[in-house]
């Protein structure tokens, strides 16, 4: 591991990889105290290595890491058309992902199931769980070079169709995915980011939007294998589940699933070698408690392992991205 001072700020070390981790070089120092030269390191470090855990620094607490996280050049986003059930603990902070701790949450980007998700993504480890809890993250850019030339064509040119089906107890109510109770709002946002909209019987909501397979980043141009296909197709649960879902709702009304762009299926087999790659691409680290980490959403993926004992893991994003459908393709 390559191990350098920070020419702009000698108390702190850099040890290169991903993450970059930066560390201070003697005890008492926060982060908040020297945002400014992490503003700069950011801005020089974070599009080459993807991401930069900052660890060993005095811990912030929440409100803390609200005001850290914001002091970095971008206001905090709120988590708009969300899959996964989160908490608002802070203005702009959210839980993670709340999930059963025995579960693993795999490999992916931020709300890369949507045409607009954030350019960065914040976590502060407030209490590290006693085992396992920690956050693997994965290069994006090399998932992309590993994947299959003829599938990655096939993903970018065909691209994906997203089909949620909200509520009924098997997946995030509208409302909370919408943070309104208005169905007018709930239209209005479709209407303005091309997302299919159909209230049901029940007077449930299914969306279906097409976005892209794969995407390239804004600044660096770098390629990124950019979708969450193999979380939202039907073969990332175990066969009985499976089993259970179909006989009971129907493939219609499964919570979530994806196909091609054109509605034809997408195959169980691409899906189970994007597994793979992520897979082959993971890379963990342990987490500290007060440790933050600061991720290029579209450059380095995130997942989270189980775990045992409480575990406290907060997140913001910052600098919202969006993506028309016809730059999405390649």
């Amino acid at each position: 591991m390559n191990t350098r001072l920070f020419a702009a700020a000698p108390w702190l070390q850099l040890e290169e990889g991903l993450p970059l981790r930066v560390s201070p070089t003697q005890p008492g120092i926060s982060l908040d105290s020297c945002a400014g030269q992490l503003q700069d390191l950011a801005r020089t470090h974070l599009e080459r290595n993807g991401g930069i855990l900052f660890s060993g620094f005095e811990p912030l607490g929440v409100e803390g890491f609200q005001q850290f996280a914001s002091s970095l050049g971008h206001p905090l986003l709120s988590y708009e058309f969300g899959s996964t059930p989160r908490s608002q603990v802070a203005g702009g902070v959210y839980t993670s992902t709340e999930y059963p701790a025995h579960r693993s949450i795999p490999l992916h980007n931020e709300q890369a199931y949507t045409t607009e998700w954030p350019m960065r993504i914040w976590f502060y480890c407030a209490q590290a769980a006693q085992t396992g809890g920690q956050t693997p993250i994965a290069d994006s850019r090399e998932v992309y070079r590993r994947i299959d030339p003829a599938l990655r064509e096939h993903f970018a040119n065909k691209r994906l169709m997203y089909v949620r089906n909200y509520g009924n107890g098997l997946d995030v109510a509208w409302q909370q995915v919408f943070n309104t109770e208005d169905p007018a709002q709930v239209e209005a946002y479709c209407r303005q980011r091309g997302i299919e909209y159909e209230w049901k019987s029940d007077g449930e909501l299914r969306t279906r939007q097409v976005c892209q397979g794969v995407a390239q980043h804004p600044r660096t141009r770098d390629w990124v294998w950019f979708n969450q296909a193999h979380l939202f197709h039907i073969s990332t649960l175990d066969p009985e589940m499976q089993e259970v879902l179909l006989d009971t709702v129907g493939e219609e009304d499964l919570p979530r699933n994806v196909y091609y762009g054109d509605g034809s299926p997408l195959e169980t087999a691409a899906l189970d070698e994007v597994r793979g790659v992520l897979g082959e691409c993971e890379i963990v680290f342990p987490w500290a408690s007060g440790d933050v980490l600061l991720l290029d959403n579209m450059l380095t993926a995130h997942s989270r392992a189980p775990f045992s004992g409480p575990r406290k893991v907060v997140v913001a994003m910052t600098e919202g991205h969006g993506l028309s459908l016809s730059q999405s393709a390649v």
